[in-house]
């Protein structure tokens, strides 16, 4: 279980400080906190709105802004890292401008809590007075600095932020199907948007249109095995494109296979949409290397020559060679089409290898990052760490929490 050191803390009070001059507290999953300067943690419901908070920014991925009495605001960071949730960080009150403040009201609203009055004069009359929008920025700054400060990995925020915003752009889609009076049709327009999107290797936009074509669906045929038999058609088409633009992508199909297992599990609609956008994601992984666009010969042979040798020693030389240009140029060009180093390239198929070899065989983490290319098993564990944010065993733990790989009958150590 991470554990929030003295030195991370410190430093985030320090941006919190400088940056914005206030004040920032460590907050427990209970809503209390131990600081000296917490004048209003002595009440029982401002603690309740406290884990209220945490519990709802946890829930949404992002700060929660909420208000104890009047005009009287604070917020709430979670501290996640991997799943495992550390309590959070709570912003020091200020007086929302918006909200008209008065202290009167305010002491009195307090004073109802529970809080004596003498001691709440003197903090109050020093509380800043702040815009809604400072407050939220303050929040959102807040949440950045903590974790690239403290390099934690908040998965499970970023996954439930994403479902929110799926399911948000999925409400929007339909409302304005709706108003356009759209309802019965789904347009297969929407599949050639998204195969688009893929091909340019634009990530939020094909999420975006993909929650388009979600939508649509939902309109045209709201009944679950409906929904379920075009979801599961609209991988199929995915798939097709991708192999009849390169046929090295046929592994795919396996994968497309996975995948299809997951949607004839799903149970409702919302969980359709996860299972998919997960998917969408994977197979967007899937074509990296292959780049539907690529319109450089060179740079095509130079990836071609990568997905067949990237579990053997792969100098830049090797795939200059094959691409039949120098490794300067070759350089150039990669970047300019992939965005990334040959390098880079290598070590990205690696890891996919070994995300594919982790899900459908039960060899061990020693083998199999010697199978994808790596000699050292610590400079493997970083790698896949890195692109994934996982360790190699801790995927495996979790591909066979989600039901989509099965347990073997004696497992060896990883």
């Amino acid at each position: 279980m991470a554990l929030l050191s003295q030195r991370i803390l410190l430093a985030v009070s320090r941006e919190g400080r400088r940056g914005l001059g206030i004040r920032t507290m460590l907050l427990d999953v209970a809503g209390r906190t131990t600081d000296a300067h917490d004048w209003t943690g002595a009440s029982a419901r401002i603690r309740r709105l406290r884990a209220y908070a945490l519990h709802e920014s946890l829930n949404c991925g992002q700060p929660h802004v909420f208000t104890l009495a009047g005009a009287l605001t604070s917020w709430v960071v979670a501290l996640e890292d991997r799943g495992l949730v550390q309590g959070g960080l709570l912003g020091e009150a200020v007086l929302c401008a918006e909200d008209g403040p008065d202290p009167a009201a305010i002491a009195a609203e307090l004073e109802s809590f529970g809080l004596a009055a003498a001691e709440m004069r003197r903090p109050l009359a020093q509380t800043q007075v702040w815009s809604r929008a400072q407050i939220n920025h303050a929040a959102e700054t807040l949440q950045h600095s903590f974790y690239q400060i403290s390099g934690w990995k908040p998965e499970l925020m970023e996954a439930n932020r994403l479902r929110l915003r799926q399911q948000r752009q999925i409400a929007e889609a339909v409302e304005e199907q709706q108003r356009l009076g759209q309802a019965a049709a789904y347009s297969f327009e929407k599949e050639r948007m998204l195969l688009s999107m893929i091909r340019a290797g634009d990530r939020p936009g094909a999420r975006r249109v993909l929650n388009d074509t979600l939508g649509a669906l939902y309109l045209s045929a709201p009944k679950l095995p409906v929904l379920r038999a075009r979801i599961i058609e609209l991988m199929g088409y995915l798939t097709r494109a991708a192999v009849e633009d390169s046929p090295i992508l046929e592994p795919l199909i396996r994968r497309t296979h996975v995948w299809t297992e997951r949607l004839i599990r799903a149970r409702d609609f919302e969980s359709l949409c996860r299972v998919l956008t997960e998917a969408l994601d994977d197979f967007m992984d899937g074509i990296y290397l292959q780049a539907f666009n690529r319109t450089n010969a060179h740079v095509s042979q130079a990836l071609d020559y990568i997905a067949h040798n990237y579990h053997k020693r792969l100098p830049l030389s090797a795939a200059a060679a094959a691409a039949g240009v120098s490794t300067w140029r070759l350089d150039h060009l990669v970047r300019q089409h992939t965005g990334k180093t040959v390098l880079q390239l290598i070590r990205l198929a690696r890891v996919q290898a070994a995300q594919r070899l982790l899900e459908h065989s039960e060899k061990p983490c020693t083998e199999i990052a010697y199978e994808v290319g790596y000699t050292d098993q610590s400079y493997f564990i970083e790698q896949f760490r890195k692109h994934t944010g996982l360790t190699p065993a801790r995927f495996r733990r979790g591909l066979l929490t989600r039901g989509s790989l099965r347990a073997p009958a004696a497992r060896q150590p990883a």
